[in-house]
């Protein structure tokens, strides 16, 4: 596939929206949004429509009125730097009103949320600003001592089973059962625009596994059905060899797993182990 950037943000929206579905009606969600008329924007910006209503997402229990998300792709780090930006974006955006505290400071939040954890980032927090850091479970990170509530998100850590597909936007998804599960999941809501919109960006970036679980699924049901019959009558070495060494090699190098391989080639773990050592 031709290597194109990947845009991350508009998907990563569309995952948020499919993450807090069930309590989207009590959240207005606004993405690059802008704060003046000169090009400074938020990734995403979400408005609680009812000040009373508590978020039961574990990544929505700390939002209040008025909620500054920022976002980095897998390929990026989140800097102290990016800490400041996103402070200045909370203090613009409530200043920038036409009345005196017409967003009230005590209503602000700030979510950051990023593939890699963020060590320089926290070091600073707590050596220069006197915060500190509590885990919450799941890849949720609270970051306490300053007067605008805030939170971490480390993605990849994210429990799947509440933020699948926010944790799924990665660029190492494995071939074999991770995928298949995608798949299945994606099958269910392939009709709704959001879903659709981060499933294409989690394939685009996940290319060459999705390429070898789809040659899995072709090969169990067909070509490896013919080439084990044709591996036998040449000679189980030779034609394992010939026929299958290629195959073997994309499994191996999408870090599919020994077992799915060993069933899908009939191969055991000595075999593939010859085959490994074929490509160091």
């Amino acid at each position: 596939m031709e290597k194109t950037k990947l845009q991350w943000h508009p998907a990563f929206g569309a995952a948020l929206r499919i993450t807090l579905q069930d309590e989207m009606r009590y959240l207005e969600m606004h993405e690059e949004h802008l704060l003046s008329k000169k090009p400074l924007q938020m990734d995403v910006l979400i408005i609680k429509k009812l000040q009373d209503v508590k978020i039961k997402k574990t990544i929505g229990r700390i939002f209040r009125k008025h909620n500054i998300i920022e976002y980095k792709s897998p390929d990026d780090s989140l800097s102290v730097n990016d800490f400041y930006k996103v402070y200045g974006y909370a203090c613009i955006y409530q200043s920038n009103t036409g009345r005196i505290k017409e967003i009230d400071p005590e209503d602000l939040t700030l979510t950051f949320v990023c593939s890699h954890y963020p060590r320089e980032f926290l070091k600073h927090l707590e050596r220069v600003r006197g915060m500190c850091t509590e885990y919450q479970g799941g890849g949720i990170y609270y970051l306490k001592g300053d007067p605008i509530p805030m939170q971490l998100l480390i993605t990849p850590r994210m429990s799947d089973k509440e933020n699948y597909w926010i944790q799924s936007m990665r660029t190492d998804l494995r071939a074999g059962e991770e995928i298949q599960k995608l798949m299945r999941e994606y099958e269910k809501h392939r009709k709704s625009k959001d879903y659709t919109a981060v499933m294409n960006l989690i394939t685009r970036a996940n290319w060459e596994q999705m390429e070898v679980e789809k040659m899995m699924c072709d090969a169990l049901n067909e070509l490896f059905a013919e080439e084990l019959k044709e591996a036998d009558s040449r000679g189980r070495t030779e034609g394992l060899r010939q026929g299958k060494r290629e195959m073997i090699f994309a499994f191996l190098k999408a870090g599919v797993d020994i077992k799915t391989i060993k069933e899908a080639s009939g191969l055991n773990e000595e075999e593939i182990e010859s085959i490994r050592r074929e490509m160091e």
